[in-house]
């Protein structure tokens, strides 16, 4: 196990851009951030307020996926104590949540997709498909996590996008 943590440190520090100013790190960053929770949830809060009832449905279905999906995430990384990678960037995220194992806004990224292929429109669901690995690697490239964090993310999205939809398909969601 140790050899395999050894090598998935080097090749997670070959992939960092966080330190080397450019395009490529402020492109990192913003795809890092934007698979943040308070962003998504401010958004899907307006969708129930301003949206039309299927959208609404969607987004109190989107609501409890990423709920479910940062309770599981936070029940395993606080099992596991995986600290994140050494670092200075995102100081915002190492002070809230110090380990890394699984990465959430990898986890949250594919649960969102997942959920959008099945049940709202085709281009959205296109768009989250394309956007989700790109947020992992961004965490990867920020030095916020290890591949094997993405990973181990990408995994449970999957798991908590099909769970999200047989919740959603039992009728317990508005």
């Amino acid at each position: 196990m140790a050899r395999w943590l050894e090598w998935d440190a080097r090749l997670s520090a070959r992939l960092r851009v966080a330190e080397r100013p450019g395009l490529l790190r402020r492109l990192a960053i913003f795809l890092g951030h934007s698979g943040d929770s308070w962003f998504w949830l401010a958004g899907l809060l307006l969708t129930i307020w301003r949206g039309s009832q299927a959208w609404r449905t969607l987004a109190y279905t989107l609501i409890l996926g990423i709920l479910l999906t940062a309770g599981i995430v936070m029940l395993i990384k606080f099992s596991v104590r995986r600290q994140r990678p050494e670092g200075e960037w995102g100081q915002i995220y190492r002070r809230a949540d110090p380990h890394s194992f699984p990465s959430g806004h990898a986890a949250r990224a594919v649960m969102l997709a997942v959920v959008a292929l099945a049940l709202a429109p085709s281009w959205l669901g296109v768009l989250l498909i394309i956007w989700a690995p790109l947020v992992g690697l961004a965490r990867i490239s920020t030095g916020l996590h290890f591949i094997s964090d993405v990973l181990a993310g990408w995994m449970l999205g999957s798991l908590m996008g099909l769970l999200v939809l047989q919740i959603a398909n039992s009728g317990w969601l508005p």
